[in-house]
């Protein structure tokens, strides 16, 4: 009876309507997304955020430079570069005035494409552009793409989740992965992750199947322009591109022409896209391979001199903090306390567990585990851990990739599951809400060298 009485409601057939359409939920992800994101940053969106590179690397622009125009507003990973020596400058100095100040200029070493994006409104608000209340906008997005993936995947019956295991999965990406605090702080390292996410995210929606090679190429190239490993994701499309014209095959003579014919397309906006930030990088440094970060003003300067910026060297710490790195429990105040380094990816997100041992092994399977791979295997060698973090944010250059193929493993969302993904939304929602905000439950070393509690 109430359904017939509100079925007479005049209203209820264009809500209906408005409903079933296809944009209607994604745009509710990312409408409560971004709200949630908004919420828990709070005070972080009235001000400037306290590392805004970004914002001066927008600035400068408008003003015509690649650099700076000065000394840098605080000490935090600017890059410093010697334009008569060609090399880094002088360690731990962080002011230059007279002959000096033109000689050794500052830079942005981050990939620009999160500048870019803020370009208009640093026009019109300058300096003071409120850089973290964009980011968490826009860290709506990148959820609400990732159930676009997973609704394809479910629609061409690739998966046989249902929407409600789609939001769930979803859900956890949103809130019970690093994506969670990784959105709220709207600073520089952050910021970058909250892009690229994104079009990680539609590069994986362009490539299934191949059905979008440009579209693709596009993608991956703007979630470089953000975070360069990801760009070891593109065996994903190669994987795709070559079971779709396996399929094809059946049905034509001409698949292998398909396959190039897809291949090309998918290079070509790519390639541009890094002739573009070859060519930015040959203007400021002098060398297109050169993004800047060998030049940073940090006090492990040294250590990327000797083992350079990405080695063997660094893989038994960067697997310890993957693999081990839990909480601190103390039997006083505050009781837990974390590591710099954050907290290990399968504490942080345990029902990525369920990605490991899927029922069968698909074309989709195997092209999202080719594309896992050799960027996880990039951060690893990285010199960095991610360090300062709450949890091992480098993962999320493929992190889409892994939720996905807890989608695809086939196995149930059962109890252990449900119980893991309540854990997940607990242990990041109290990171999201803690890190850089309660220094007590955070350890305070400078010096790097502390991944596990002192005896």
């Amino acid at each position: 009876m109430d359904k017939l009485r509100l079925a007479a409601w005049p209203g209820y057939a264009a809500a209906v309507s408005v409903w079933e359409q296809r944009w209607a939920l994604p745009l509710v992800i990312f409408v409560l997304c971004s709200g949630l994101y908004g919420a828990t940053a709070a005070g972080r969106l009235l001000r400037p955020s306290p590392n805004n590179h970004y914002v001066h690397l927008a600035e400068a622009w408008l003003q015509g430079r690649l650099d700076i125009g000065g000394d840098p507003p605080g000490t935090n990973d600017w890059a410093c570069f010697d334009t008569l020596d060609r090399g880094p400058c002088p360690e731990r100095r962080y002011s230059f005035s007279g002959p000096d100040a033109e000689r050794y200029r500052w830079y942005v070493s981050f990939p620009p494409l999160p500048a870019i994006l803020l370009l208009p409104f640093v026009a019109a608000f300058g300096l003071g552009t409120l850089d973290a209340l964009f980011w968490v906008l826009f860290a709506g997005l990148g959820p609400m793409v990732l159930f676009l993936v997973l609704r394809f995947l479910r629609e061409s019956g690739q998966s046989q989740r249902s929407v409600r295991d789609d939001l769930l999965v979803t859900a956890l990406f949103a809130i019970g992965s690093v994506y969670y605090f990784v959105a709220v702080q709207g600073t520089v390292w952050f910021a970058a992750h909250v892009v690229a996410t994104t079009f990680v995210c539609l590069y994986l929606l362009f490539s299934l199947g191949a059905r979008r090679p440009a579209a693709a190429g596009i993608a991956l190239g703007l979630a470089f322009l953000c975070r360069p490993a990801t760009l070891l994701l593109a065996p994903f499309f190669l994987v795709q591109a070559v079971s779709a014209g396996k399929e094809q095959g059946r049905r034509t003579s001409s698949a292998t022409a398909r396959v190039l014919h897809a291949f090309a397309i998918f290079a070509l906006p790519l390639a541009l896209i890094l002739a573009a930030t070859m060519w930015h990088n040959a203007a400021r440094f002098g060398d297109p391979f050169e993004f800047g970060h060998r030049f940073l003003q940090i006090r492990w300067r040294s250590r990327i001199e000797t083992w350079g910026l990405f080695s063997t060297h660094y893989l038994p710490r960067n697997l310890t903090v993957f693999f081990l790195s839990v909480p601190w429990l103390m039997s006083t105040s505050p009781f837990v306390r974390i590591s710099r380094h954050g907290l290990a990816l399968w504490f942080s997100s345990p029902n990525l567990l369920w990605s490991l041992w899927p029922k069968k092994l698909d074309a989709t399977t195997l092209a999202l585990w080719a594309g896992v791979l050799p960027a996880a295997t990039c951060t690893l060698l990285y010199q960095n851990t991610g360090w300062i973090q709450f949890g091992y944010r480098f993962s999320l250059d493929y992190l889409p990739l892994l939720f996905v193929l807890v989608a695809l493993s086939g196995r149930r969302f059962g109890m252990a599951f449900l119980c893991c993904a309540v854990f997940a939304i607990v242990v990041n929602t109290f990171g999201a809400v803690t890190f850089d905000r309660f220094t007590q439950f955070y350890d305070d070393d400078p010096t790097q060298q502390i991944i596990f509690q002192s005896d």
